[in-house]
């Protein structure tokens, strides 16, 4: 952390948490299987979100050029569409469309995010340079390249989440998508470790953008594209550093009045719990079976359970008890109007009404139509949202890491349905031989909802033997995606 006379010019060494990322993205050497299969998946799952979302005009719209025209023949692809974009704003397509249903793996500590929303500057940057070096007769990146990238993208995001808090301070979690794509897009440009911490220089100097879209009563859909447009200012980022050699900030961090800690983080510096490797990757939390924000995930499980002891008694329901961690408690216990499916899919009475009522949660319950439905705030009005304190231990607990909720519905006469209590969903890495085929049936699906079938036929044969995959050029692989 940078002492300098703050009258001083002379320019001191750069901040040390810059300088131990950039030392990681350029030299660190990722040797875990279990990363790398964990990798595989995830992007497998990112692009079955991302293919789902396609459904969705709202987010279609942001998935071209940023003006009419403004297209780059040669450059890097939006899977699922027939765009040919600049890397920059390749980057916010791609993120958007993995962003956009809430539904893409996740990482719970002192920070929240999800980490595969890196992919939108990693897939554009990969596509990029590789169609760049099939034309100029160079190597282009592999599947595998890419998963290594993600891996240590996914491990810059989630060793800060662990500890340091942005939330706390009113920042958006996307602040550490731009951390982390920004290094891992320089290093990927061929950036060297001084040129990686010059951007992250950048990055940490556009401050945050603030949490108010997240939170009632502004919750918008604009969190559906957030992470986007922090891939498309990361891969800005790395261009200009690479590219055009902008001059660094090396106390962007530590300096007084002027740097991030002062400005934006209580005066305080980050702290870290364990050096960079690959246990993000490892420990990663997959949404797999309903698009819904992550603190609520056992929740609709519990419910699910229910569904079929309440299903013939809505009417006789005076009240629902749901018990979760602190963080559900802050971030999606909500009452009142929902006014936009922003609102209800961070909202946790609302995904636990759903799915008690019609025995499902799928991304378009989150529709205008379905929340018409008078029983759902009917429901809401009867439930109680509570702090478990053993949830919340559990949950800030690095040899557990859970994310647990109970329901329990009780009825007019007296009677009740049992407590159901799950500590951690599918997702979760202690239950990964149940999920990963479940993950599988996701991304299959998702191809047939969008995809043509010759397109369909040809992505699950890729995707079939891992080593192939791996050595598959990734301009090839996307090349699977275009229309």
């Amino acid at each position: 952390m940078s002492t300098h006379d703050i009258r001083s010019a002379k320019r001191p060494d750069p901040d040390q948490p810059m300088v131990d990322v950039a030392n990681y993205v350029v030299d660190y050497k990722i040797d875990s299987t279990e990363a790398y299969d964990t990798a595989r998946y995830m992007l497998l799952d990112s692009l079955a979100t991302a293919m789902m979302a396609m459904k969705f005009p709202e987010c279609v719209k942001h998935l071209g050029p940023l003006v009419p025209g403004a297209i780059l023949p040669g450059g890097a692809r939006v899977p699922g569409t027939h765009h040919e974009l600049d890397p920059a704003q390749a980057a916010f397509a791609i993120g958007t469309q993995i962003r956009w249903l809430d539904f893409n793996d996740t990482w719970l500590a002192a920070e929240w995010g999800h980490p595969s929303d890196n992919l939108g500057a990693i897939l554009a940057v990969a596509d990029y340079l590789s169609r760049k070096a099939e034309r100029e007769g160079g190597r282009p990146l592999t599947v595998r390249d890419v998963l290594g990238y993600a891996i240590k993208a996914h491990e810059i995001q989630g060793c800060y989440a662990l500890l340091n808090s942005f939330n706390q301070v009113g920042l958006d979690h996307v602040i550490l998508v731009r951390l982390a794509s920004t290094a891992v897009a320089t290093a990927m440009l061929g950036g060297s470790r001084e040129q990686v911490t010059t951007a992250l220089s950048h990055s940490w100097i556009d401050n945050g953008a603030l949490r108010t879209y997240r939170h009632a009563p502004n919750t918008g859909p604009r969190k559906s594209w957030a992470a986007g447009d922090a891939c498309r200012r990361a891969v800005t980022h790395a261009i200009n550093a690479v590219y055009r050699g902008v001059a660094g900030y090396p106390s962007a961090l530590s300096a007084k009045t002027w740097g991030f800690y002062d400005v934006a983080f209580g005066g305080k510096p980050f702290e870290f719990e364990r050096p960079f490797g690959s246990y993000v990757m490892e420990n990663v939390l997959f949404k797999i079976s309903y698009p819904a924000e992550f603190h609520a995930q056992t929740a609709v499980e519990c419910a699910m359970q229910l569904h079929s002891q309440v299903t013939g008694r809505i009417d006789q329901i005076e009240r629902i008890a749901i018990e979760t961690q602190e963080a559900g408690c802050r971030i999606i216990d909500k009452t009142g109007p929902l006014a936009n499916y922003a609102d209800r899919d961070h909202c946790i009475q609302y995904m636990v009404a759903v799915p008690l009522i019609h025995g499902r949660l799928v991304a378009s319950d989150y529709n205008d139509d379905v929340a018409a439905d008078p029983r759902i705030d009917a429901l809401r009005e009867k439930m109680t949202v509570v702090e478990n304190p053993q949830f919340t231990r559990d949950y800030f607990d690095p040899a557990r890491r859970y994310i647990g909720n109970s329901v329990q519905v009780f009825f007019k006469d007296g009677s009740s349905t049992e407590k159901v209590s799950i500590d951690y969903p599918i997702g979760h890495r202690k239950r990964r031989a149940e999920g990963i085929p479940v993950l599988l049936q996701k991304f299959e699906a998702a191809m047939q909802g969008h995809m043509p079938a010759h397109k369909v036929k040809a992505i699950m044969a890729a995707t079939r033997d891992p080593a192939q995959l791996d050595a598959m050029p990734l301009h090839h692989f996307l090349e699977l995606f275009t229309l």
